[in-house]
């Protein structure tokens, strides 16, 4: 770090990094949550990605690099190759859709039991609460067993990607956690 630079930095005119590994079954609305994150004027339409995105954005004056990685059963191999790197892990939970959730589980016990992602924080949102008869964010705690998770911070909170409803809740938390650890 050059010395303008850390002159900056000491005055607060140069944001924090953080990388952030964003994941889910397909279809959870991982990108739609990400595209809601950014500026206006950077916005795209939100497709299925296909092997990962990656989307930067500043919130809480914290500039995040999110890599938005496929959900898609041939693509979640490679979200292993990318947690080494990741100050913090958002997944996100289609919490309508019950009959995958026994796979989530799965993808989440995958994920949590890396040595890569030890002690990273790991924001989950119960995402598409707008749909009738989804499971609460004590439902999928339950379910997920996310009780049992003693190894790292993380938070839930419930989320509709296509309003933003929850999404700064849960930035903020992220926020917070990183600030903690610098």
């Amino acid at each position: 770090m050059g010395i303008l630079q850390k002159i900056l930095d000491a005055l607060g005119f140069i944001k924090p990094q953080c990388k952030v590994l964003c994941v889910g079954l397909d279809n959870s609305g991982k990108s739609t949550v990400i595209q809601h994150l950014k500026p206006t004027s950077h916005k795209t339409e939100v497709t299925p990605t296909v092997g990962f995105n990656v989307e930067q954005f500043s919130r809480s004056n914290i500039n995040f690099t999110v890599f938005d990685m496929s959900g898609a059963g041939k693509y979640r191999s490679l979200w292993e190759h990318y947690y080494k790197d990741a100050q913090a892990i958002i997944f996100v939970i289609d919490c309508s859709d019950k009959l995958r959730m026994c796979v989530v589980k799965e993808e989440l016990h995958a994920l949590l039991n890396h040595k890569d992602t030890k002690s990273l924080p790991t924001l989950f949102f119960a995402n598409k609460i707008d749909i009738s008869d989804h499971l609460t964010p004590v439902e999928c705690v339950q379910y997920l067993e996310l009780d049992g998770v003693k190894d790292r911070p993380w938070h839930i909170t419930p989320s509709n990607a296509l309003t933003g409803y929850g999404l700064d809740e849960g930035v903020n938390w992220i926020s917070e956690h990183l600030t903690q650890r610098s």
